[in-house]
């Protein structure tokens, strides 16, 4: 079954809508996790809203957090290939609230929304970083999506959370050959070839 999804601000989200993703937080953040925490909050209106849905039931959420509005900082805002860390304070923008329903798990579905999400801030924001702060069991999953870890472990609500950055990494700059090199070694490499043409030729004759 196709998997859709889509984009929203809050006062682009229907009633339904905003029913399904705070049932769908309540389900997987407070009585699965047994956390019971204040969910809802003022945020929720600046956000960007990722909805996963078949048949137009959600099936697995996420909200993006605009950089003028988010609180968290990296110290890996900006690495080059060897990901050394170089601090930078500018706002950059944030994912949170992941989640899939448990049963459409293990079937790709968060790799998939973490990826739409990914490409939304890039597209919205710019070529900035990505900040989440991850459940810490998560780590590996954040991990192979570029995400790096910053930091200890610390406690949100009783669980164990990672703050993790999926930084910009710097371009390798490649030099090109000139084009008068690559003119020269073509007319030495037709010259060698022609005067093979010759001695054959003579051989031939002879």
């Amino acid at each position: 079954m196709t998997t859709e999804f889509s984009i929203k601000t809050f006062d682009e989200l229907t009633s339904v809508d905003i029913y399904q993703i705070l049932k769908a937080r309540s389900q997987v953040f407070v009585v699965e996790q047994n956390c019971p925490y204040q969910d809802m909050d003022e945020l929720d209106f600046d956000c960007l809203h990722l909805v996963a849905h078949q048949n137009e039931a959600l099936i697995g959420y996420c909200r993006i957090v605009p950089p003028e509005f988010n609180k968290l900082r990296s110290n890996l805002s900006v690495a080059d290939v060897s990901m050394k860390p170089a601090y930078n304070a500018d706002p950059i923008p944030a994912i949170g609230r992941v989640l899939v329903l448990s049963e459409y798990r293990r079937h790709g579905l968060a790799r998939q929304i973490m990826l739409e999400a990914i490409g939304c801030c890039h597209k919205t924001y710019g070529k900035k970083p990505i900040i989440i702060s991850a459940q810490r069991y998560l780590l590996e999953f954040y991990q192979s999506l570029g995400f790096i870890p910053e930091g200890e472990p610390y406690l949100i609500d009783g669980i164990e959370h990672v703050k993790m950055t999926l930084p910009l990494l710097k371009k390798v700059k490649v030099k090109k050959e000139s084009s008068g090199m690559v003119g020269t070694a073509v007319t030495i490499l037709l010259l060698i070839l022609g005067l093979m043409f010759i001695a054959g030729l003579v051989y031939l004759m002879t």
